[in-house]
This record gives structure tokens, C-alpha cells and sequence, in this order.
């Protein structure tokens, strides 16, 4: 399949959303379809950067839908905030118990990123990989 999107013009943010969309989509039919233990969002964000890094398709293809989810993040979030006020016992004790959970593991993630990210800098430096860089 290839998507040529190199030499269109821009598309409309509309469409740029409808197309993110559909690689979300599509990543959750190869996973259920390959019975993937992954999740298909995932997958579909595989199958972007996959297309980007082989320059099948630019940036701009979906940049503004991006910017869009991203500006609106907090509307995907209401729903959960809204079964948390459903649900008394996250007030109490059971909620600071989660809470302490979800900042240790907020922690933890951020640490491993920042040794992943270390790690692989040094690599890059290494390997005489210093040209891939862009200051």
C-alpha cells in the first residue's frame, strides 16, 4: 500500500483528523485480526512512523490534526473524570492509595524514558552517529 501524500496540496485539518483516525483504526484491525497482544493504537502509530521515517509521507499530512487532539486532549478526559465522582470510595483512602500509585508510576516511567533516551545518545555518540543529530 503506498499513500503518496508528497505531492498534494496540505489537507484540511478535517481530513488530516479522518486520516489519523483511520491508521488508529487500521492498527486495531492487525490486532485483532493477528491477535496481537498490543494495542492497535499502537500498532496504527507503528504504521506512521513507519511511513514518515520512509518518507512515504511528510509531517505537514497530519500535523494539524494532531495539533487538534492535541488542544482538545482534556475533552477525551472528562468521561473519566466524570466515573471517578460516580464512584464515593476513590474520595477516601482508596484515592490516595491510587493516586500515590499513579505518581510512583508516572515517576518510574519518566525515569526509564530519560535512561532509554540516555543510553541510546550514547550509542549514537559511539558510533560516530553525531551527523544524525540536529542541534
Amino acid at each position: 500500500m503506498h499513500i503518496d501524500l508528497k505531492n498534494r496540496p496540505k489537507l484540511s485539518r478535517l481530513a488530516q483528523i479522518a486520516l489519523l483516525l483511520a491508521f488508529w483504526q487500521a492498527g486495531e484491525a492487525i490486532a485483532r485480526l493477528a491477535h496481537l497482544p498490543i494495542p492497535g493504537a499502537i500498532i496504527g502509530m507503528l504504521l506512521v512512523l513507519a511511513l514518515f521515517a520512509s518518507g512515504t509521507m511528510k509531517l505537514a499530512s497530519m500535523q494539524r490534526g494532531a495539533e487538534w487532539f492535541l488542544a482538545e486532549m482534556l475533552l477525551f478526559f472528562v468521561p473519566a473524570v466524570l466515573a471517578v465522582l460516580d464512584h464515593g470510595e476513590f474520595i477516601g483512602l482508596t484515592g490516595l492509595k491510587v493516586l500515590a500509585v499513579i505518581a510512583v508510576g508516572t515517576v518510574v516511567v519518566m525515569g526509564v524514558t530519560a535512561l532509554a533516551i540516555d543510553i541510546g545518545y550514547r550509542l549514537m555518540m559511539r558510533h560516530g552517529a553525531v551527523r544524525h543529530v540536529h542541534h
